[in-house]
């Protein structure tokens, strides 16, 4: 199905993904799961979470695989994860998402983000939401993937207990790492996708260790700065008024979600 893992589409917190072709045509991703020393909890957490959900904007898992320590979860994909489309990377030639592209995308894995938290039965938290989770089919309808550290919990159910923190450095709500912030709810994220967005913007990931000034390392920083000088996260880039009033109004989501209190009609 992977032509013995040939193309690699995107890196996992619990495992590397693989694009696949089915004998029918079909492309799908193959996740690979890393070996763990948690008796495979990863693997069924995330198969217990997905096979709870029904949404456009969540990833369908068509099925998986268990032969001793392998572990493998097999879902549809054709375009792979949304990073390799936001981020330069070098001399890889990849298509270029225009901003409306970048607009669909930014309602769709809201949506997702909704029905997980309101409209299953039982409420999901995903806790790693960033681009290298977010898989995009042949229309580029986002899809979110990667549900290792999900956790189910009552719909009633506001504050979580959650014995350490979840996710990815850089998409971590600040009540993850101390909880003088608050308690973790689905709030935590609400905040990962308010990064993720401004990733979007920015083209650029939130973090440069390599940044030759230290006020350009941490992204956000860096981005308030400009709109203070600018008005523009983009300077060097120039936009028409339907793209520029796009990129507002995504900006304007990023500061409500890193308040977090509520997930901002992008519409």
């Amino acid at each position: 199905m992977t032509n013995s893992f040939k193309v690699k589409l995107g890196q996992g917190g619990f495992g590397t993904v693989y694009k696949g072709k089915l004998l029918t045509g079909g492309l799908v991703a193959v996740k690979l799961l890393n070996a763990s020393r948690r008796n495979g909890e990863e693997f069924i957490n995330e198969v217990a979470s997905i096979s709870r959900t029904s949404h456009v904007n969540i990833v369908t898992l068509l099925g998986l695989c268990l032969e001793g320590p392998k572990k493998a979860l097999v879902y549809l994909m054709a375009n792979g994860s949304l990073d390799k489309f936001i981020y330069k990377r070098g001399s890889e030639t990849i298509a270029s998402l225009t901003w409306e592209n970048l607009y669909q995308i930014a309602i769709g894995i809201a949506r997702g983000l909704e029905y997980l938290h309101r409209g299953c039965n039982t409420k999901i938290i995903h806790f790693d939401i960033k681009p290298h989770n977010i898989l995009l089919d042949e229309n580029f309808c986002p899809k979110i993937s990667d549900f290792g550290l999900a956790k189910l919990c009552p719909r009633d159910e506001s504050i979580i207990s959650v014995s350490d923190p979840r996710g990815t450095l850089g998409y971590l709500a600040p009540e993850m790492m101390n909880r003088h912030f608050g308690g973790v709810s689905q709030k935590s994220d609400v905040y990962s996708y308010g990064m993720l967005v401004l990733e979007m913007v920015g083209g650029r990931r939130n973090i440069n260790p390599e940044a030759s000034h230290t006020s350009e390392i941490y992204f956000p920083h860096l981005a308030y700065k400009r709109l203070e000088v600018d008005n523009e996260i983009r300077p060097y880039e120039v936009m028409n008024t339907g793209e520029d009033e796009i990129v507002k109004r995504m900006t304007i989501v990023v500061c409500g979600a890193f308040n977090h209190s509520q997930m901002i009609d992008l519409q």
